[in-house]
């Protein structure tokens, strides 16, 4: 593998921030969901991204979805700074090879405001977790917003932090 220099991978140059959502769509119908399911969740996505999440809560009531307005229907983490460039580190040398019969990122996972989004099936990806003591798959979608909204300077620069992007 080659090296990558330092200056390569000085996101703050060009990203704004990472977001790291979860959604509990699914998960919300579990037993003790609130007690036992939501902590759970919470303490993986905090040693994923390095922060606590934040809940994300219904606006208003969808019966077609069994929410009510105030339910917890997700999780969020806004990483900036330093763990940002360290996140990003990670994820394009660490977790993005590590999903099953990877074969690059399509070009529509960046949209026009130059943001790439990342959804993974599970959690298991990321190396911090341990598939043994981790009792709950979730999935989860990562969001890498661009300071400046140009799809074409955002793709080059994905691709010049070696962004697994397809041609």
């Amino acid at each position: 593998m080659k090296e990558i220099t330092k200056q390569q991978y000085t996101a703050r140059r060009f990203l704004e921030k990472i977001v790291v959502n979860v959604g509990l769509g699914r998960l919300k119908g579990q037993a003790n969901f609130e007690e036992k399911v939501l902590p759970e969740i919470a303490k993986e996505i905090a040693v994923i991204s390095g922060q606590k999440p934040a809940n994300r809560v219904a606006k208003k009531s969808i019966a077609g979805f069994g929410t009510r307005e105030g339910d917890i229907i997700g999780l969020q983490v806004t990483i900036r700074r330093s763990r940002m460039d360290d996140f990003l580190k990670k994820l394009v040398a660490v977790v993005i090879p590590r999903v099953k019969d990877f074969r690059g990122l399509e070009l529509s996972n960046v949209d026009t405001n130059g943001n790439l989004n990342i959804g993974f099936h599970d959690q298991y990806v990321f190396p911090e977790i341990n598939m043994e003591k981790s009792r709950i798959p979730f999935g989860l979608q990562v969001t890498c917003v661009p300071k400046v909204r140009n799809r074409v300077k955002a793709i080059d620069f994905y691709r010049s932090i070696r962004v697994p992007l397809k041609k």
